[in-house]
Parts: structure tokens; sequence; C-alpha cells
């Protein structure tokens, strides 16, 4: 017969086997889950790297060490100015009449591409040409006087010395040839100067038409700007056209001073503009800027190069590079190879046979986009590419598709039984 102790009894009796029951399967989820994979002796759960394909290898990529010619290059940004510029200019005042030329055109040295209103200047040289002719008749007639004194003076040595005339006549006519001869003399230079009058009033009126003059270089050049119309009136030096020489042009960049002390005048530079994509054209460095600026800490180069076709125009943005240095036999690695820890180089040479990565500082010698040079220490073989940030010195690694992934035997560790 039940009485209500025995069922009190039996209820708790119940309840704990309930709570062992739910202790034992949470022991059990935590040894499976938590537990479950560590290694023996290993403390505590492996880190997601050691968990790797291939019995905790770590999968990566190598590539060969390899021998060859390696070229170090700077690229710049810049923007290209003409080779030669000037403006133009009205070199006398006046009234524009008339433009020869306008944008875009090409001009010859010498060429007349604008004139002014000459009415006044043409006034000017007719007076100057009449006061010239002034001049010269009294030049004439100084001399005529002249020649007269002269006679005069011969005639009265004659009787001087026949005992005829006396010596205060002698003097007297000496007296007047004297001060003729310092009339024409006067009148020579009157002559000469109105001439000079005349060669400069004529020399303003050719500055009426506005030449396209300079010196050296190519033959033709391009309008680049028109800064006035016809109609305005000008004042002496007031500029009408701007002249640019494009056969040759000047890429203009700014280099920084850690790579300030590379350049050099002379170097080969490679320039391409994104306008005209698939080109480049080569340049040579001309001029470095002898300081360079604090606000920046950068320096100005430029660079000269020719211009084909005139494709290049100034103005356009370019890309500048630079060949630093050029080695032939060098030991190269590709540049996704590098690991940098502390401000220090190091790369993982792989050795295959084993499964093993070895990591080792290197010293650096020239770099290209691809791959870098090392200098130290000595190495070949092959280098980890791909997967070389998870591991540490003596890590096992597994290559994917090679013998290591296969099973074969730098995929064993040791104590594995053969297949």
């Amino acid at each position: 017969m039940f009485t209500i102790a025995s069922m009190k009894k039996d209820a708790v009796k119940t309840t704990v086997a309930a709570l062992l029951a739910l202790v034992f399967l949470a022991l059990a989820y935590w040894y499976l889950v938590a537990g479950g994979g560590a290694e023996k002796g290993g403390g505590g759960p492996r880190p997601p790297a050691a968990r790797g394909a291939g019995g905790g290898a770590v999968a990566v990529e190598v590539a060969p060490v390899v021998q060859g010619e390696i070229v170090e290059r700077r690229a710049f940004t810049g923007s290209l100015d003409p080779a030669s510029r000037f403006q133009l200019a009205s070199r006398v005042s006046g009234r524009l009449l008339a433009l020869s030329v306008d944008l875009g055109d090409l001009v010859r040295r010498g060429q007349v591409v604008a004139t002014l209103d000459n009415e006044e200047y043409l006034l000017v040289v007719a007076r100057a040409e009449a006061e010239l002719a002034v001049a010269e008749a009294g030049l004439s007639e100084a001399e005529s006087s002249l020649a007269a004194r002269a006679r005069e003076l011969a005639q009265m040595q004659q009787l001087r010395g026949q005992g005829v005339a006396a010596e205060a006549e002698l003097e007297s006519a000496l007296a007047d040839h004297q001060v003729q001869r310092a009339r024409v003399a006067m009148a020579a230079a009157m002559v000469n100067q109105r001439r000079a009058a005349l060669n400069s009033d004529k020399l303003r009126l050719s500055y009426t038409e506005i030449r396209a003059d300079w010196l050296g270089g190519d033959e033709q050049r391009v309008i680049a700007e028109r800064l006035v119309d016809a109609g305005t009136l000008l004042a002496a030096n007031d500029p009408v056209f701007t002249v640019v020489g494009i056969d040759r042009l000047v890429a203009v960049g700014y280099v920084p001073e850690r790579d300030y002390a590379n350049l050099r005048l002379g170097q080969a530079v490679m320039v391409s503009a994104d306008a005209i994509p698939g080109r480049q054209f080569p340049g040579t460095l001309a001029r470095l800027a002898p300081v360079i600026r604090e606000s920046s800490r950068q320096a100005r180069l430029e660079v000269d190069l020719a211009n084909p076709g005139q494709v290049l125009k100034p103005g356009m943005f370019v890309r500048l590079e630079i060949e630093l240095a050029r080695k032939g036999d060098a030991v190269l690695v590709p540049r996704e190879a590098l690991v940098e820890r502390n401000g220090d180089n190091a790369i993982f040479l792989a050795d295959l046979e084993a499964g093993l990565a070895r990591r080792l500082e290197v010293r650096l010698g020239l770099q290209e986009r691809e791959r870098v040079e090392v200098l130290e220490p000595p190495i070949t073989g092959q280098v980890v590419t791909l997967g070389q940030h998870l591991l540490s010195d003596g890590a096992r690694i597994i290559v994917p598709g090679s013998e290591v992934a296969k099973g074969g035997p730098a995929g064993r560790r040791p104590g594995d039984k053969k297949q």
C-alpha cells in the first residue's frame, strides 16, 4: 500500500536522476565540442591555422627563386608644358585694325599676324624726311661756302708770299676758312641727326605690323591664345597673342625627397598620357631643382621629350617612369613572398621534401612592381607566396597539387604509416 511518504520519496529520486542526466549530457557536449579538437598534451583547442589540410599542415603556394635582370623604376605624375612659350605684344600704341591669324593657327617665323592703324606714323615719317632734306640742303650750302673760303685763303697766301697782302689780311682769311669748316661739320651732324630720326620713325612705323619673331628652334609655331580683338586700342607692350612651340615639350613633375638622391641628369624617362592610352614617349631628365620645397618635401624635375606628330598637347596630365638602376644577374623572388614584421623584411623558404617552412630575414636590393632582389643571405629553391602570414619558423606546410598534398614523402609526419 502506497503512502504519501513513499510517493514523495519516489518523486525526489526521479528529480535527482533527471539532474544527473543533464549534467552528464553537458559534460559530454563540452568534451566533444570544446576539448575534442585538442591534441594529446596540447592543453586546449588548436588554432584554426593548425587545423588545416594534411594533418595540421598549412596549405600554401610557392614560387621558385630565379636569377635574372631587374630594372628599378620610379613613377611620378606631372603635366606637359611647351618647350617654348612667349607673348606677341604691340611695341607701339595704336588701334588694332586686323588680325591675320587666330587660335590654333600655325605661324611662320617673321609672319605678320596683326596690323595697327599707321596713319599717324606715316605723317611722322614724312615730317622726318622733310627735315632731313632741309638739313642736307644746309650741308650743301655750307660745303659751297667752305670751298669759296678755301679759294680766298689760297689767293691770300699767294699774295702774302709776293709781299702784296698784309699779314692781317692773311690771318682774317684763315679765320673765315676755319669758321666755315666748323659750319660744314655742324651741318653734317645735323644731317646725321635727321637721318637717325627718320630711321627711328620708320622703325616705329614698321612696328604697326606685329610679326611672329623668335630666335632659334623650329620654323613654325602655334597660336595658343588670342588676347585681344580687332578694334582694340592698344598701348605699347600690350599682349596680342600667346605663341607656343609643341614639336618638343617639357614634362614637369615633382620627386619626393626619399627618391631625390637616386636621380641624375640624363636619365632615361618614359612618358605616358592617360589621354593617349597604349603609347609611351621617350624623354630625358634635363633639369632637377637644387632645393626641396619645405611645404611638400618635393623637388621639381623637368623632362625634355620629342612630340612626333604633335600628338601630345601642353597641359596634359602625364606619368613619368624613370629608370633608377639595372642589374643583369640578380637573385629574384616575387614581391608577394615578402613578409614585413616590425620593420624587417623576411621570406619563408619552402622545404618541400620535409614539408616545412623556414623563415629568413633578408636584405633587399633593387625592386620592381612584381619582383624584388634579395642581396643577403644567399637563397635557392622555393619561397612561399601565399599563406606565409599564417606561418612561423619551422611550420608544417602543404602545397596543393604536389606530393605533399597527395600524401607523398613530404606529406608524412614521422610515425605515419605508409598507405
